[in-house]
This record gives C-alpha cells, sequence and structure tokens, in this order.
C-alpha cells in the first residue's frame, strides 16, 4: 500500500506541471517531424535498410518521440540531489525499501508523462504521414516491452544516483548515461541502421532495451519466439541492473557524506 501511494503522489505531483507537459509534447512533436524526414532521405538512398520501410522509419521517428517522456532519455533523479544535500539520510530512516520507494515515484512519473506526453506525437505523425497503428494484439505485447523499458531507465539512473555517495558530483557521469542512452538506444538512429559489429554490440547493451525493442514490438518486427526473447532481453537487464541497484544501495547505508558538513 506503501508504494501505491508513492506511485498515486508521484503521478499526481507531475500531473500539476500541465502546460509545461503541453510544452513538452510540442516540441517532441517538432522534433519528430524533423527526425522523420531525416530518416525519410536515408531510407529512399538505402530502400529496405534493416528491413525497414520508409513508412517504418517514419512511424520509428514519431513513436520514438512519444517515449522520451516514460524512458527518461534526458535527465535523471531526484534522488541525486537529495544525496548530494544530504536529504536522502530522511529517505534512509523512512519504514520502507529505498530502490523501492524510487521504483514506485518513477512509475508515477512515467505514467503521467506517457499520457501527456506520448500521444500528441504519435497523433501529429498519423494526421501529417498515416504512421502504422497496431492492431488491440499488438498494442498488448507493446504494454510489457514499455514497462520493461521503464523498469531498464530507472535501474540505470539509480545507479548513476547512488554514485554521488562516493564522486559527489553526478554531471560527468550523468553526461556519459545521456549520450550512451541517446546513440546505443536508437533514438538517435533505429539500431537496425548500424553497421557490422557495431550494430552488434549496440544490440546488446542495456540502452537497446529503452526504445530499439520496443519500437520493434510496436512494428511487428518482434513476434513468436522472437518477442519472448525480446522481453527475456529487457527482463535479464533490468533484474541485473537492479539487483546491482541493491548492492550499491548496501553499501551507501554504510558511505553517507553530506557536502559541506
Amino acid at each position: 500500500m506503501a508504494y501505491a501511494l508513492v506511485y498515486w503522489f508521484s503521478f499526481r505531483r507531475h500531473s500539476t506541471y500541465r502546460l509545461a507537459a503541453l510544452g513538452e509534447a510540442v516540441s517532441n512533436t517538432m522534433f519528430g517531424f524533423l527526425r522523420a524526414y531525416v530518416l525519410i532521405a536515408l531510407w529512399q538512398s538505402r530502400p529496405g535498410l534493416g528491413d525497414y520501410t520508409v513508412l517504418d522509419a517514419i512511424t520509428f521517428s514519431f513513436l520514438t518521440q512519444a517515449l522520451i517522456g516514460p524512458v527518461q532519455i534526458f535527465g535523471g533523479m531526484d534522488l541525486t540531489e537529495r544525496v548530494r544535500t544530504g536529504d536522502v539520510s530522511i529517505d534512509l530512516h523512512r519504514p520502507a525499501d529505498l530502490q523501492l520507494w524510487w521504483l514506485a515515484d518513477d512509475l508515477g512519473r512515467a505514467s503521467f508523462t506517457l499520457l501527456a506526453r506520448g500521444f500528441v506525437p504519435m497523433a501529429a505523425g498519423w494526421l501529417a504521414f498515416g504512421i502504422l497503428i497496431p492492431s488491440p494484439g499488438r498494442w498488448a505485447a507493446f504494454l510489457p516491452a514499455l514497462l520493461l523499458a521503464v523498469a531498464v531507465s530507472f535501474a540505470l539512473r539509480y545507479l548513476v544516483a547512488l554514485a554521488v555517495f562516493w564522486i559527489h558530483d553526478s554531471r560527468g557521469v550523468e553526461a556519459v548515461m545521456m549520450v550512451c542512452s541517446l546513440f546505443f538506444s536508437g533514438m538517435i538512429l533505429p539500431l537496425v541502421a548500424f553497421p557490422g559489429p557495431l550494430g552488434t554490440v549496440a544490440n546488446a547493451l542495456p540502452w537497446s532495451a529503452l526504445v530499439q525493442i520496443p519500437a520493434d514490438v510496436y512494428l511487428g518486427k518482434r513476434q513468436g519466439w522472437e518477442l519472448l526473447g525480446a522481453y527475456g532481453f529487457q527482463a535479464a537487464w533490468a533484474l541485473a541492473l537492479i539487483l546491482a541497484g541493491r548492492l550499491l544501495t548496501r553499501a551507501a547505508h554504510r558511505k553517507l557524506v553530506i557536502q559541506g558538513g
């Protein structure tokens, strides 16, 4: 019940800033058009690249813009600042698990951003280009992939936040994480367009679980055993990173330094 309340209050807190959410949705939509035209030029010059059609590439562009908020490609967690200022000491004294508390908080944030920022880019893409809208069955397959993507995203950002217990300034780590999230997730360019060993490595890294795999499921590129394999890949990375977060949380309990005191 405690974590359900954390989820609900996180959802309500983020829903307070409706105008900001609308502005972000419009911005995501505009970048969706810019990316769409870049991908159109690429796929017209290289038809069938990565088994994508031009319409697949356009759909990928608007879908990934809709996913920016839920999987939090940009930005970190409020926990990072709480560790830096020492306010995390309050969190550690709560009768609740620190990692589960922030997971519930992040799920509330992701739920609101999906509703507030996800539909506008998709609607604009459908009106302008007639992007692919999947069947109910494919929607049902896409939602678990999206949930697992949020879980992997949380686990990565949670590790970055905990790193502040030791390094005290997370800006460098956050910058590296953002570059990796943009490049290796498929946010800048679909990973199917990456050549040879680079594509193999990029698809094996956890960031591919954030954007590329949910997009492939949405587009129907993963079906049958491949779909189960995609879920397994995401779940394995989520479990491994969450377990790493639990181990680091235990170490952090013994390593609390408040800057300035």
